[in-house]
């Protein structure tokens, strides 16, 4: 790992940069400049002054998509400003580029105060065929979506939240055939209930789960108790039908599933010995897992997935944010709802055919180049589907 970051500032420091932005059209004399650019570019311009809608047929806006921070949660560094996030900015931008040929921007917002961030980013919407929100602190980030979605014309999508329960929720249907479980009437506890954790919880329950339970800092969330943040409010009402409560250790006793969203280490050998035989542990904090994957299956785990390339089941954003903002642009659409959010879902889980399932393979690799085709085609069909769509 040490070598591995050693390198990436090595190679940063030589590439300067991991993007660039280069022109479509060639203008090499004055025939071509008087096109492209005055006086014939008034033509276009008065056309979209009058029929707004044609800036997607008469600017790269139908294939441009914004990558925005506050800075306040980048990767597992924390809240260390939107400047010294801009090389992960940059590397999720590389990777729609890569993956699904989207030209995306980054932009470092600099600002805490969730008005003036998302005035900011309203402002600017209309430039882009969609905003991907990207490290931005919970419970921040639930207000700022939510607004910003109210305020734009275009799909606003927050990858740490929806893309990550987009792949958690593949990966688990498959991890659920494979121990022979239903996720209707299996047991899943949440650790971790911050940005990921509440809309992987979310996410579950709207795929059919029953028996959600989310667990955070202080315990068990269960409906009637008092809530630092608001968001575990809403969830109580939604989640632990039973009212467990009491710490993870207390919790995950009979669980069929636990899922780490938190810290290292904070899943031990005997909490996966006290769930029923066979379970299913996403042990996802990166880079350091809750617990580590031969640990999980010495306890007992029937399926291990961690966030990490180098063991089986990487649960990773790069399956999902490609194909879905594919699949948005591709249909024209004006949100990301549950429908298609749910159609990225199955479409993930049904690329590992029954042939290929098994434990250490539930999810398919990054560069498996039937996820961003079928992922986006699936979006597409659910945003027209749904009417989401310009």
């Amino acid at each position: 790992m040490e070598d591995v970051k050693k390198k990436s500032l090595e190679e940063h420091f030589k590439w300067r940069g991991k993007i660039k932005i280069e022109p479509v059209v060639k203008v090499t004399d004055a025939a071509s400049l008087s096109l492209a650019y005055t006086p014939g570019v008034a033509e276009p311009c008065l056309a979209i002054k009058d029929d707004p809608a044609l800036s997607y047929k008469l600017t790269r806006r139908w294939n441009t998509v914004a990558v925005i921070t506050d800075g306040t949660a980048i990767l597992g560094l924390g809240d260390i400003g939107g400047v010294a996030g801009m090389p992960v900015m940059e590397g999720k931008c590389l990777l729609f580029k890569e993956f699904a040929d989207i030209d995306a921007i980054p932009l470092c917002v600099g600002t805490k105060d969730v008005d003036e961030f998302v005035a900011t980013v309203a402002n600017i919407a209309d430039s882009f065929g969609g905003i991907n929100l990207e490290d931005i602190a919970a419970p921040r980030c639930f207000e700022i979506e939510r607004k910003l979605k109210e305020k734009c014309s275009v799909p606003v999508f927050h990858d740490d939240q929806h893309g990550t329960a987009i792949i958690v929720g593949a990966a688990m249907i498959n991890a659920m055939k494979v121990t022979g479980r239903k996720l209707e009437s299996s047991k899943i506890v949440i650790n971790g209930a911050g940005a990921a954790g509440c809309a992987i919880g979310r996410h579950l329950i709207s795929l059919g789960a029953k028996n959600v339970i989310f667990v955070d800092k202080f315990g068990a969330v269960a409906r009637g108790d008092k809530f630092e943040n608001p968001e575990h409010a809403v969830l109580s009402e939604i989640s632990n039908p039973e009212k467990e409560r009491g710490p993870l250790a207390d919790v995950i006793r009979d669980a069929d599933a636990v899922i780490g969203v938190s810290r290292p280490g904070l899943i031990s050998q005997e909490m996966v010995r006290s769930m029923k035989d066979g379970p299913i542990v996403f042990a996802l904090a990166n880079p350091t897992p809750e617990i580590m994957p031969d640990e999980a299956k010495e306890a007992g785990a029937a399926v291990v997935g961690t966030g990490r390339s180098d063991f089986p089941n990487q649960i990773n954003n790069v399956l999902a944010f490609p194909g879905i903002f594919r699949g948005v642009l591709d249909a024209g659409a004006t949100d990301v709802n549950e429908e298609m959010k749910r159609s990225a879902t199955l479409a993930l889980a049904s690329i590992i055919g029954d042939d290929e399932l098994r434990a250490d393979h539930i999810i398919p690799s990054a560069f498996d180049k039937r996820v961003v085709a079928r992922v986006a085609e699936e979006v597409a069909a659910a945003a027209r589907r749904t009417g989401a769509v310009r």
